[in-house]
């Protein structure tokens, strides 16, 4: 496969999860997430006919697909599904871009696979489901998902951090163990080389941070252990 094919593989993909994910489609919003034109989503439609997929247009709305046809076959109860849009709600709150991306589209491939009647139950919640915090829908970091990935992965962090206390500047390797969430802040909990010691650092506070490809070996480190130390030095 060629350069140039993949990311049209990868569009061509993502255009079936969005059709599973919504009753209709209509071809202009394909064009303006995949950020293509009118004409590619004709094309790409009649690709994805040909290829097998039960497309159908609906005249003067845009696309669907036959109810019935699911990639993969999950089903979830009402219940599950409620409780995954009330998720959707509180996180797009957060204040991580990266969580409220990853989490959208995640959503999206669940709706993905729900009957259309649960897709019309889904929207109707969505719509009437609110959350006060973060009204403004602020984001302030974009940096939870590279750090979760490097705390399961157990990989060093370099990062350029500004202090809460004074603004004062400096860069730190790292090696992360931990998250929590308190006042709408993700706060990171990493070993410190440069302190030789235990550290949190605020998300927001994060100038710049690279994963690197070396590791480092666990200090058995507990998370409740480390609160309970914390609160009873």
């Amino acid at each position: 496969m060629s350069q140039s094919e993949k990311p049209r593989l990868s569009r061509l993909t993502s255009i079936i999860t969005e059709l599973q994910s919504n009753k209709i489609l209509k071809a202009r919003v394909i064009a303006d997430k995949f950020k293509i034109s009118i004409r590619t989503v004709y094309r790409d439609m009649e690709t994805l006919k040909k290829s097998g997929i039960p497309i159908y247009t609906v005249d003067g709305k845009g696309y669907s697909l036959v109810d019935g046809y699911r990639l993969p076959p999950i089903m979830f109860t009402e219940q599950e599904a409620n409780a995954l849009i009330t998720a959707a709600k509180l996180i797009s709150k957060n204040k991580d871009k990266s969580l409220i991306d990853n989490h959208e589209s995640a959503i999206s491939k669940i709706k993905a696979v729900l009957r259309h009647s649960g897709k019309d139950k889904a929207a109707i919640l969505s719509d009437r489901i609110a959350f006060f915090i973060n009204y403004n829908k602020e984001t302030t970091s974009d940096n939870l998902s590279l750090i979760q990935i490097a705390i399961t992965n157990q990989n060093l962090l370099k990062i350029t951090y500004k202090s809460i206390s004074n603004n004062d500047v400096t860069i730190r390797v790292i090696e992360p163990y931990a998250i929590y969430h308190s006042k709408e802040n993700w706060i990171l909990i990493a070993y410190c080389r440069l302190r030789n010691d235990f550290r949190e650092f605020r998300l927001d506070k994060i100038i710049s941070i690279i994963s690197t490809s070396e590791k480092f070996e666990d200090k058995n480190f507990v998370l409740y252990k480390y609160f309970e130390e914390k609160i009873n030095p």
